[in-house]
């Protein structure tokens, strides 16, 4: 099977967490559009959660949506377990829940470190962990979602977030050499500036943050999910402990 297949996945089983919006719910949509079934996960946004749902059912796929907070380390991997027992199985868990404290250093608090490493960096790590123990040899793949700040810091306030983020690759790198041995394969996707509820590319910093890139505008949650679904499916076999930038030349 090939990507010119629009349903290269067909068969597959999938769980994005943080999937209710942004780029979480482009990529159950994408994967779903690709052929999988897929679970997603959810904090607050129950409405929106049931709202991809129908979506993926719509596209004649199954889906289901878990509440859970990858803060929450009984939830982060609990989360896991849950989407394989109701898909039957389970072959890419996307990590794509994060959290982000924007804020000078000496304004950063105890409470604001332990939840920014907790969901960005215990969570992913957790949840990994726990899908890597329900993946079959041969036939697994890791995505998680990381940053543009991970490669260009481009002003100050970002020193937890980047701290949590970057993280992400090390741990990335490392999952492929352990699983690697099993065919299960781990990368990590860095967004740029991306138009989502919560940086929309009209907001009041929306121009000076286009302005740093390449291109000079925001992506779309769709062109990072793109990449996310390349990365889970057959073509990408060979592809792993990588990082991928979809940032419109942010990092250039």
């Amino acid at each position: 099977m090939t990507t010119t297949n629009s349903a290269f996945l067909n068969g597959g089983k999938a769980l994005v967490t943080g999937g209710s919006r942004g780029i979480g719910a482009a990529t159950v949509l994408r994967l779903a559009r690709a052929g999988a079934d897929v679970a997603l996960t959810y904090v607050n946004g129950k409405e929106a959660a049931d709202d991809v749902v129908r979506a993926v059912e719509a596209l004649g796929r199954r889906a289901v949506a878990l509440r859970a907070d990858a803060g929450d380390a009984a939830e982060a991997a609990g989360a896991v377990h849950g989407a394989a027992d109701a898909l039957g199985g389970l072959d890419v868990l996307v990590n794509n829940a994060g959290v982000g404290v924007l804020a000078p250093l000496a304004d950063l608090t105890l409470a604001d470190i332990d939840r920014v490493l907790g969901v960005n960096v215990r969570g992913v790590f957790l949840a990994s962990q726990a899908a890597a123990g329900r993946m079959t040899d041969g036939n697994g793949r890791i995505i998680t979602i990381g940053t543009c700040m991970t490669q260009r810091v481009p002003g100050p306030g970002g020193t937890l977030y980047t701290t949590a983020k970057a993280a992400l690759t090390g741990l990335t790198k490392a999952l492929a050499r352990e699983l690697g041995p099993r065919g299960i394969t781990a990368n990590v996707v860095h967004p740029g500036p991306t138009d989502t509820d919560m940086n929309p590319a009209d907001g009041p910093y929306a121009a000076g943050q286009a302005a740093m890139t390449a291109l000079g505008r925001f992506g779309t949650a769709d062109e990072v999910a793109a990449m996310v679904a390349y990365l889970a499916g057959p073509d990408a076999a060979y592809v792993t402990g990588a990082e991928f930038a979809v940032d419109g030349g942010h990092a250039a």
